[in-house]
């Protein structure tokens, strides 16, 4: 229902946040696990809330914005909710991709979710992954755009008669690109489009009605939880995997669309490689950039980025160094985009390094894999205050807890037992436990694990507040 303060005629906009994608580029601190538009990169909050807040802000006497909807990997949906929570953004709904097909699939859930209840409003689409310096501009822009969005024509989003789209070309090689640059008539695609969820549709059904059709039959054998939508699993993926570029945008012009543009100065930044994170940090005299606990002496134009410990260095120029917990990486600043062939020779020789940090985070929290041998683990676990893990067993290994900080709730087989800071127990292998916090601070312990395997795959859950199996 519209506010008292906005128009019964006021134009519906439904944001929709994609929130997908690995970030391979951005590594070591960008994870398959945990990826860039989760991270903190610029300002205090992570890209995905900034980009969350940007489009909540686009209210306006002539708009209804909608709470936003986001598109995302069912692997990362305790991450989107988490940030959302910490916003105390309620979303209109969370799909979850059950495996990444691409922009033009994502859209298209979007699409179907938006006219689910007959109702048709203007997408305002953009990717989790980037920054605006200038957030006024950004929301004017925008508003514009959605201003033009419900003007009747196949495929239009209207700003002036100026800005009509010539040709998309999507990641054009280095000498085309040059060549672009030279003529001064291209634009960079930002990868932002408005537009109503009707229009898209019917978009998809000319050009590439296979998609369309793929993905409503992944819609029509969604689940719906309490937090999250679901397409069916086995239908999402046959979904041709093609961005919404490629799927429609380069075939409109010329052909039955018309698709507007309106122009964007507010500073974007799609941050996807080191470089563009350093083009958009706050440096020094000397074009240095830095975050975490780092020590610059004679260098220029460099970025450090230290997380877990302190990094010298001496008389580098033009370089990237990026230190995490169990990875560092060292890169020309100019050839950073090529970190992704580095994650890619980590898949291939099966190294964890790709997928998680050494913390990892939770729904109930974290855990950090702080030591490990042949046969023993050492981990340090927090627990949120309220917040539990399942009820599980291992088969392989055995575990010894300490508490070191706030109060523990312990399942231990039959025994229900509450320990408090310098208190220990013991948990044989195969007996059923559970480890939960009822105190009102962060519950932390030191857990040693001990066994013949070790890995997180030996797990039997028998309940799971969050609905997990494995």
């Amino acid at each position: 229902m519209p506010t008292p303060t906005t128009p019964s005629n006021a134009v519906s906009v439904l944001p929709v946040i994609m929130a997908g994608g690995s970030g391979t580029r951005l590594w070591p601190l960008s994870r398959a696990g945990f990826p860039k538009q989760f991270l903190v990169l610029s300002g205090n909050q992570s890209l995905f809330q900034q980009a969350v807040q940007r489009l909540v802000g686009l209210a306006s006497p002539e708009l209804r914005v909608q709470a936003p909807l986001v598109v995302g990997n069912e692997e990362h949906r305790f991450l989107v909710l988490d940030q959302l929570r910490d916003q105390k953004v309620e979303p209109s709904s969370v799909v979850l991709e059950p495996l990444g097909r691409n922009t033009a699939p994502a859209l298209t859930l979007a699409a179907l979710a938006a006219v689910e209840n007959g109702e048709d409003p203007v997408l305002v689409v953009t990717p989790a992954d980037q920054t605006v310096a200038d957030g006024a501009a950004f929301t004017a822009a925008l508003q514009q755009a959605v201003a033009g969005a419900p003007e009747t024509g196949y495929g239009y989003i209207r700003s002036t008669p100026e800005a009509k789209v010539a040709q998309f070309v999507e990641k054009p090689d280095l000498a085309t690109a040059e060549h672009y640059l030279r003529e001064g008539q291209y634009l960079w695609n930002s990868g932002m489009f408005v537009l109503k969820a009707s229009v898209w549709l019917a978009a998809l059904e000319a050009f590439r009605p296979d998609i369309l059709a793929a993905t409503r039959a992944a819609w029509a054998a969604r689940a719906v939880g309490a937090k999250f939508v679901r397409p069916g699993n086995a239908e999402f993926a046959a979904v041709p995997s093609e961005s919404v570029d490629y799927a429609v945008m380069e075939r409109c012009p010329g052909s039955r669309c018309d698709i507007r543009m309106v122009a964007l100065d507010a500073g974007w930044n799609d941050l996807g490689a080191w470089d563009a994170v350093w083009q958009v940090a706050e440096k020094d005299a000397r074009g240095n950039a830095s975050v975490g606990d780092v020590l610059l002496h004679d260098s220029d134009n460099t970025l450090v980025h230290a997380t877990s410990r302190l990094v010298s260095v001496v008389g580098l120029n033009d370089v990237v160094v990026v230190e995490t917990a169990d990875a560092v990486m060292v890169s020309d600043r100019a050839r950073s985009q090529e970190v992704k062939k580095i994650v890619g020779e980590l898949g291939t020789r099966g190294r964890g390094e790709h997928n998680l940090h050494r913390k990892v985070h939770r729904p109930w929290g974290w855990y950090d894999s702080i030591d490990s041998g042949a046969r023993f683990q050492v981990k340090r676990i927090m627990v949120n205050p309220g917040a539990s893990l399942s009820l599980q067993m291992h088969h392989h290994r055995a575990e010894h807890w300490i508490v070191v900080c706030g109060t523990a709730e312990i399942t231990n087989g039959d025994k229900v037992m509450i320990l408090s800071e310098n208190q220990s127990t013991y948990i044989p292998l195969g007996q059923t436990h559970r480890l939960a916090n009822p105190g009102k601070v962060p519950l932390e312990i030191i857990e040693v694990q001990s066994g013949s395997y070790l890995g997180e795959d030996d797990i039997v859950r028998f309940e799971d507040t969050y609905g997990r199996t494995k």
